[in-house]
């Protein structure tokens, strides 16, 4: 199977670092024209050149807006009016005790993980119904399916997204717009890198000793016994994104390496 997204314009919120970049350089490198995503223009920058060393012949380019806010995202859609391909990754996560958290951080962390997407597809499905094809694709996590007690107020938000992302299928019915959640597990992105390497200082560990540590002690089910990669996840994004997944719909689509133990 060759992707091709030659023809396309596709937005990644969130796409400096970490998985939102690594899906930025998959859809360049398939073809399509990307808009890189971030709070900084210096990172958006630095990205766009990144993607640029590994796709020199992509076309890239940046916008410069904070999608936890209102503003932000009408400075993003004012600024790229109209895409075939909407990812919405821009997320947050931070372990802290449920007790510890306070009403602050829950309308933070709905407002970046639920409220940027919701923002962003309201803005820019209709032009994809009049056109009668994009893609949108949430990125949730298998922490919308599994809670994690040590961050409540994170899987909240990714289950729902998930939700989000079934209701807005639901308005495709009928047309070649499709719209879907990948749920990554564990994966080494540079948070997760800081994470597990203050998790090494703090053990007096290795990196290596760490990450698989945390794996074995709280993500015990996972099937592949490791982080994943950004890139492993990207590709899933990819796929989902492209005219070949067009029978894929209103989907939870697992990319955790087997760590929730149910066969659906």
């Amino acid at each position: 199977m060759k992707i091709d997204l030659s023809g396309t314009t596709a937005l990644v919120t969130g796409s400096t670092g970490g998985i939102g970049h690594a899906i930025a350089k998959g859809l360049a490198g398939a073809g399509a024209d990307v808009i890189v995503n971030g709070r900084s223009q210096a990172k958006v920058d630095q990205a766009i050149a990144s993607i640029g060393k590994i796709a020199p012949s992509a076309k890239v380019r940046g916008v410069a807006a904070d999608v936890s806010t209102a503003e932000g995202c009408a400075a993003l859609v004012k600024a790229v009016p109209q895409v075939d391909i909407l990812i919405n990754n821009a997320g947050i996560f931070e372990p802290k005790p449920f007790f510890d958290i306070p009403d602050e951080d829950w309308h933070r962390f709905f407002n970046v993980n639920v409220m940027s997407g919701v923002r962003l597809s309201r803005a820019y499905m209709p032009g994809m119904l009049e056109k009668n094809w994009g893609r949108i694709v949430f990125i949730a996590s298998e922490s919308a399916i599994m809670i994690p007690k040590e961050m409540i107020h994170y899987g909240m938000t990714k289950t729902a997204q998930l939700s989000v992302s079934r209701g807005l299928a639901e308005m495709t019915k009928g047309t070649a717009v499709t719209v879907n959640a990948v749920m990554p597990g564990p994966t080494m992105s540079e948070g997760v890198e800081t994470f597990v390497a203050d998790l090494a200082k703090q053990n007096g560990q290795s990196v290596e000793t760490a990450a698989a540590n945390f794996i074995r002690e709280h993500r015990p089910s996972s099937l592949i016994q490791r982080f994943a990669t950004v890139d492993e996840v990207a590709n899933m994004v990819v796929y989902v994104a492209s005219r070949e997944a067009s029978i894929t719909n209103g989907a939870a689509l697992r990319a955790e390496g087997g760590l929730v133990p149910t066969i659906a």
